[in-house]
């Protein structure tokens, strides 16, 4: 899957390069915005040149006037020392700085504060001159300096940056994945159905096409070796069905020539009713494929459940019923005029089946019943017995591996044939669901439910 795997990586390389836009984007945005700040701290108003240019305007008997003008509209207010300690003049001077310090003051505030303002000296031919900028402005290293602004919004700054980081990481990881189920979601879709025997056909474009056609291929080849599995079972039904016949066409001729003995009669019967039974079980085994491979077109019908039931039931009594055994049926009220879309044929099949195996399995007979109910959004056929039932392990079993086909016992039991697997595939195909319920010596039942179409719930 070389195209899969470059999908892969042509994801993996567009998020490498997400990221380092992501890193570049988060350097220029510092840079924007700490530039005004780092260009205030190191500009024209900088304590750096505010010293030198009152420096260079200063004398010991005072400042020039455009000098003094600039330190009033920056807020800075200036004082000069004598080299006795003595302030020889000030400008804008608060209340609470002294003007007098000795060298032990002189030496402690030359790295620092006075009275919590940032000062700033310059030491002169005639003094030392000092500028004091305003509280919080500015904090004050032995090696450099930096304003409160700028300490404040560094942490501002890296909580938004890793929040807009962590965000911006978050969308494309959430459109990566939504980009990349929406391309392989088919494809997993189509295997999933592959799995299950049924062809596809899918069409995708880009870098997923020969994944695509991949998976197009296995499908033409599940669906011809279907078509040919099919063919194959429907030739041998074909096939089998002129020796069948003759077989029970010779063994009725024994059972009726009057000159055979009663025991010849007798076997000739069984080989009948045996050739009756492959009979049945080669059309099911051609009927199950049909459907199995969705070969089998349905005569679609709306079809009066109650009154298919009653046909049924009446057919299967004009046709013979052993004496050992029962047949009823049951219609609760409101379910005498639920109706399903479906074919009718197949329908009376599955009751069939399932009727037949109540019988086949109690030979010492039991009583079956037929019985329409319905609730709020569906309705359920049951076909019950109060048989001798099955035990849990056997029930479990039943539902695990509805016939022999799909059994590993090496006994091939043919307790259930196909018909179980037959009456699961009609109510498929008719988008219903089996439930089964049995317990030991309390009988068996089958629950088929299907949905009720809106048209009908209205009429009701």
């Amino acid at each position: 899957m070389k195209s899969f795997g470059k999908y892969i990586s042509k994801h993996l390389a567009s998020f490498s390069l997400l990221v380092i836009l992501l890193l570049f984007i988060d350097v220029l945005s510092f840079l924007l915005a700490f530039h005004n700040i780092i260009t205030t701290d190191y500009g024209p108003t900088s304590p750096k040149i505010m010293l030198e240019k009152a420096a260079n305007a200063s004398a010991e008997k005072g400042i020039s006037e455009e000098m003094k003008q600039a330190l009033e509209q920056n807020h800075i207010w200036a004082m000069f020392l004598n080299s006795e300690g003595k302030s020889m003049w000030s400008v804008d001077l608060p209340e609470n700085v002294p003007e007098s310090y000795t060298l032990q003051d002189v030496a402690v505030f030359s790295k620092g504060y006075i009275e919590n303002y940032p000062v700033f000296i310059r030491n002169t031919d005639d003094g030392l001159l000092i500028l004091g900028y305003p509280q919080n402005s500015y904090t004050k290293l032995t090696s450099n300096y930096y304003s409160f602004k700028t300490i404040k919004m560094v942490p501002i700054f890296f909580i938004i940056m890793v929040a807009f980081d962590l965000l911006f990481l978050f969308m494309v990881y959430f459109l990566s994945k939504k980009k990349i189920i929406e391309n392989t979601e088919p494809i997993i879709a189509s295997i999933e159905t592959l799995s299950d025997g049924r062809p596809v056909s899918l069409s995708i474009s880009g870098e997923l096409f020969e994944v695509a056609e991949s998976v197009n291929k296995a499908s033409r080849i599940i669906s011809s070796q279907n078509q040919a599995r099919a063919s194959w079972i429907s030739g041998v039904s074909h096939d089998i069905r002129t020796p069948l016949s003759m077989i029970m066409g010779y063994a009725r001729r024994i059972t009726c020539d009057s000159e055979a003995t009663t025991c010849i009669k007798d076997q000739a019967e069984i080989i009948r009713m045996q050739s009756i039974k492959i009979k049945e079980l080669v059309q099911d085994l051609n009927l199950v494929s049909q459907l199995e491979y969705e070969m089998q077109p349905l005569n679609k019908k709306v079809i009066r459940i109650s009154k298919l039931l009653r046909s049924y039931v009446a057919e299967l009594l004009n046709t013979g019923i052993p004496n050992t055994h029962s047949i009823d049926i049951e219609i609760m009220p409101g379910a005498e005029i639920i109706t399903l879309e479906g074919d009718e044929r197949l329908l009376s099949r599955a009751i069939n089946n399932l009727v037949q195996n109540s019988i086949h399995h109690n030979p010492q007979g039991c009583e079956v019943t037929l019985l329409l109910d319905c609730s709020e959004n569906t309705f359920s056929i049951i076909v019950k017995d109060n048989g001798i039932g099955l035990s849990p392990e056997k029930l479990q079993e039943l539902e695990n591996k509805p016939h022999y086909m799909e059994s590993v016992d090496d006994r091939l039991d043919l307790r259930h044939g196909l018909g179980l697997l037959l009456v699961r595939q009609i109510v498929d195909v008719h988008g219903g669901t089996m439930q089964l319920e049995s317990k030991p010596q309390k009988g068996y039942q089958t629950k088929l439910i299907f949905p009720i179409k809106n048209n009908f719930k209205a009429s009701k």
